[in-house]
């Protein structure tokens, strides 16, 4: 039996699905011959994929999609594309761990349980640093590492015992169904793509096809466990990100912006957090790279320029 006969006869339950980042890997695992199903709370584009309502925070008839999975992933989160008022943070905060903490209630409760648990996590667990850093460096200081770690110990207190765990601490995840892609886009192309604020500030990112191919690795390598830092191995600075959009989309011209331009147009005109641009960090997927994984956009340039020649065909 091949490899495509072998996934057929599989089923992965992707959590919080209906999003960018969860219908690119439904699309993915279908065409590997996975049976996906989408739990969300919203109903996702139609694709060749089941869907399931769920509210994310209680037990349910949901939790029948669970049993006999080959793989659970979970993606569930409020988005952080945005003002990071109060009730936001709360709201980002308890969207990933009650998710989880439900869906480990679930699996405890099946008679046949998922053999793997794939957990999103974010390499902004790292805070914002302009040193490189790898699975095993200190966390930082501020929001996002406070959710990711919450969101990390509510994974290995809720996970049961028996199923492989494996945390993806992902980065920016370049795709053209992505909000942040579009709008960077976007701005590049009304000549406003410059460096923003000094242009130091790191740009950990990684290409669609390398994010999925890692999801489908977690899924199926039963010697990939722990945490992993999921971003492509050469991340850059500011300057040189936004640089690479403008030869990309062929755009001459990009104005930079000062720390207080973007304070203000990120909050009055883009409504999102002013700090998505003003910080940043440099993340290395150490453990990837010492386990064999070949990432097919590995530089910048390469990534961009698929994306840019997709859109035009």
């Amino acid at each position: 039996m091949n490899s495509a006969q072998q996934s057929a006869t599989k089923r992965v339950v992707i959590a919080g699905g209906s999003g960018f980042l969860g219908t690119s890997l439904a699309r993915h695992l279908s065409k590997k011959n996975y049976k996906v199903t989408i739990l969300s709370r919203n109903a996702p584009p139609q694709g060749d994929w089941s869907f399931q309502k769920w509210d994310a925070r209680t037990l349910g008839e949901w939790a029948k999609v669970l049993d006999g999975a080959h793989a659970v992933v979970n993606l569930v989160g409020r988005t952080v594309d945005c003002v990071k008022t109060p009730l936001h943070c709360d709201q980002i905060l308890r969207s990933r761990v009650e998710a989880t903490r439900v869906l480990g209630q679930a699996i405890s409760t099946l008679e046949s349980k998922p053999s793997v648990w794939v957990q999103m996590s974010t390499a902004h667990i790292y805070g914002d640093s302009e040193l490189d850093c790898v699975e095993d460096s200190a966390t930082g200081f501020g929001l996002a590492p406070i959710v990711g770690t919450a969101w990390e110990r509510a994974f290995d207190e809720s996970c049961p015992e028996g199923i492989r765990r494996v945390i993806l601490r992902t980065s920016f995840v370049l795709g053209q169904q992505g909000d942040a892609w579009k709008k960077l886009k976007l701005i590049t192309k009304l000549g406003f793509g410059g460096t923003l604020s000094t242009g130091t500030q790191g740009m950990s990112w990684i290409h669609e096809h390398d994010m999925n191919a890692i999801f489908e690795r977690a899924i199926e390598n039963d010697s990939m466990a722990g945490v992993y830092i999921s971003s492509a191995p050469n991340p850059v600075s500011n300057r040189t990100f936004m640089q690479s959009m403008r030869d990309a989309l062929g755009v001459p011209i990009g104005l930079p912006a000062t720390a207080w331009m973007i304070q203000i147009g990120a909050r009055l005109l883009l409504r999102t957090d002013p700090e998505l641009a003003l910080y940043g960090r440099y993340v290395i997927p150490q453990r990837l790279l010492a386990e064999g994984f070949e990432f097919k956009y590995p530089k910048l340039n390469d990534a961009l320029n698929e994306l840019c020649k997709r859109n035009e065909e």
